[in-house]
């Protein structure tokens, strides 16, 4: 169930609770148990969800879970300050360093990057034309809410907080989050940037990846000295239920503590790449073959698998005449293989089946005859060969050189001295052999 904050000192969140009630079949019960204040009177609950309204601002409302039956996620309905626009936004509660607006100083509320995630895709479908619809960081509190929380915001001032159609947007958008679990195994810390936070709604947007808390350039400026204040960077990711970061910028003293807390400091290729990954495979292939950020790159999952080189000359031949091909047919063949020149070029050892292996060199030997007349596999062996007209067989059979030498070049037979010179009788065979 999903317990839905509506603040009566919030212009936009009395709005959009309207909104709320108005789109769903909700049943009013009454609470005697708590105040009118804090979330009892008259509560509401749908299928999957149950409002309540406190008199409290939302940053101010610590362990507010504990007024609702047993919630799995719960959702702020608020409102956005800032000079940005009209604009549908959503963020993660708590402080990285002094808590100057609600909650504890260095702590954090338990994040819902999966939930945010899925947020963010029903806000792009309900959002009005004039709005934008984004990511913050994490930025005030309350600290201790009770289960998975994120504030889900109508911005950016009064225009926005009292337009209807914004209003019915984010209401539309809490009600397409029925069912929807806060967590998602993929899930990465964010560090660096600014307040809103493009990278990551990037990552979010164009990845299966969610982001969990984001501690901003500033953010970071107040938890100060990262050796110092490992335990709220700590709780970033156990908040966040994540066990990866992604740092903007070079930070190698936070880096060298996110490490040292037994967390992985990954990149934004890193993420791309494994994006459908098995997690605990891209782990075991980084090691056997090389990281990622090495130059890693997986194609065709299988369960059956052995490290093997790659042939080289074979492979040069191939990537000196169609590169793409041969990145194509390691993607359709290869479990995994090492790339070189940031990812552009096949080269090293491969993850990869008996199977998948000959099905890689059979095209590398398709792209190769592009460049050779005959091209052969036998066995362990492909054998290339070329044929090319040579002027010193051509001089030795009295060929004149002109018009006779370009036809003979061109493949056409020429007549000398009553003689038929063909092609072949001063054509060179050069033969290449690539081990396979």
């Amino acid at each position: 169930m999903i317990a839905i904050v509506v603040s009566r000192a919030d212009s936009a969140s009395t709005h959009i609770g309207e909104h709320l009630l108005d789109l769903a079949d909700w049943t009013p019960t009454e609470d005697t148990a708590l105040s009118d204040g804090a979330g009892g009177g008259t509560v509401y609950r749908t299928d999957g969800f149950e409002l309540r309204e406190f008199d409290d601002l939302h940053l101010d409302l610590e362990d507010v879970a504990a007024a609702f039956d047993d919630p799995d996620l719960l959702v702020f309905a608020s409102r956005h300050a800032g000079e940005t626009g009209a604009l549908l936004t959503a963020h993660f509660t708590g402080n990285f360093g002094p808590a100057e607006y609600g909650g504890a100083d260095d702590s954090l509320a338990e994040a819902c990057p999966n939930a945010q995630a899925e947020l963010l895709t029903a806000f792009e479908k309900h959002a009005p034309e004039e709005y934008g619809v984004g990511m913050e960081c994490t930025h005030h509190g309350p600290s201790r809410v009770g289960v998975p929380s994120m504030f889900v915001e109508l911005g950016s001032d009064e225009d926005q907080w009292t337009d209807p159609a914004g209003a019915r947007a984010v209401a539309q958008a809490i009600l397409e989050l029925r069912g929807v679990d806060p967590h998602r195994e993929r899930t990465v810390v964010g560090f660096g940037g600014g307040h809103y936070v493009p990278r990551f709604e990037r990552v979010v947007r164009e990845t299966s990846w969610a982001v969990g808390h984001i501690a901003a350039d500033w953010g970071l400026d107040a938890i100060g000295h990262p050796a110092e204040h490992r335990d709220v960077l700590d709780q970033a990711f156990v908040q966040s239920g994540a066990e990866y970061a992604l740092v903007e910028d070079e930070r190698p003293v936070l880096e060298s503590v996110i490490a040292d807390l037994g967390y992985r400091v990954v990149s934004e290729t890193w993420l791309r790449t494994v994006d459908e990954q098995d997690l605990d495979t891209v782990a075991t292939l980084e090691e056997a073959i090389c990281p990622v950020e090495d130059g890693l790159r997986f194609g065709a999952a299988t369960d059956e698998y052995e490290i093997r080189p790659l042939p080289g000359d074979l492979l040069d031949a191939a990537q000196g005449t169609d590169r793409e091909a041969v990145l194509a047919a390691a993607a359709a063949n290869l479990v995994a293989y090492e790339t070189v020149q940031s990812g552009t070029r096949v080269a090293g050892r491969a993850a990869t089946s008996q199977e998948g292996y000959d099905a890689f060199v059979d095209e590398l030997v398709a792209i190769i005859t592009e460049k050779y007349d005959e091209v052969e596999r036998t066995g362990d062996e492909v054998v290339a060969r070329a044929y090319g007209f040579d002027p010193e067989l051509a001089h030795e059979a009295g060929v004149p050189e002109g018009p006779a030498f370009g036809r003979l070049a061109g493949g056409e037979p020429v007549e000398v001295d009553g003689r038929t010179i063909t092609p072949a009788d001063v054509a060179t065979e050069r033969v290449e052999r690539f081990e396979v």
